[in-house]
């Protein structure tokens, strides 16, 4: 009986289907078609257009970082807006918005509105050192504007977007740095409380970084 039950139920579920395809046939055939023809152009689009043009702006940027790194910075900005304006659609092209704006910041005579202006262009991502750098590069720009509340938010931030990825959710590198310089700032400010706060944190979280080996001195300035 319960085999006859299964069987009846199986042949069932054929019939209405085969009823919902004589009916709708049509129909189905051409979403199913549409379905595919979008996919296909997806991966037509990343194998011939995407990846390539992400090479051909990878390889671009590569040229830009090496003058960058020469302190050639503003032979470096032609080559990094090239980039941008290029290759905007581009990962490459996303992390030349931080480079123009760091090019801009690191020029003879810095231009903070700009430099401001393209390291907000960048989009941060899930990443454990570009994302959490370009933050705290934010709060250096944001200090130098004399913005310095949002120089300590953006430090904490970039503090707390380091440790996200970090190893047991701590960062050894950006984070105990950016926390010092947004300690710093609160001292400035006269908030000694706040900074003390942060540089005991530094102390005790971060014991294996080289940030923890002088910071004995910072918890001494805040203390008095």
């Amino acid at each position: 009986m319960v085999n006859k039950k299964a069987e009846g139920t199986y042949e069932e579920t054929l019939n209405k289907s085969e009823a919902f395809f004589v009916k709708y046939g049509k129909t189905a055939i051409i979403a199913i078609v549409a379905v595919l023809v979008v996919v296909a152009a997806f991966f037509l689009y990343r194998t011939y257009v995407s990846e390539p043009r992400e090479a051909e702006a990878s390889t671009e940027l590569a040229k830009a970082q090496k003058l960058f790194q020469m302190q050639q910075f503003d032979q470096a900005l032609k080559g990094f807006q090239k980039v941008q304006s290029d290759y905007s659609s581009t990962d490459a092209g996303n992390l030349a918005n931080l480079y123009v704006g760091l090019c801009y910041a690191h020029q003879e005579k810095p231009n903070w509105t700009k430099a401001l202006e393209y390291v907000q262009k960048f989009s941060t991502s899930n990443d454990q050192i570009i994302s959490p750098a370009s933050q705290m590069a934010l709060g250096d720009i944001y200090a130098n504007n004399n913005q310095n509340d949002k120089a300590v938010e953006s430090f904490k931030k970039a503090a707390d977007m380091a440790n996200a990825k970090g190893f047991e959710g701590i960062n050894l590198s950006i984070a105990p740095l950016a926390l010092r310089k947004a300690g710093i700032i609160l001292e400035s400010q006269g908030k000694k409380a706040d900074a003390l706060k942060i540089y005991q944190e530094i102390k005790s979280k971060y014991v294996n970084s080289p940030m923890s080996q002088d910071i004995d001195k910072y918890i001494e300035r805040a203390s008095n």
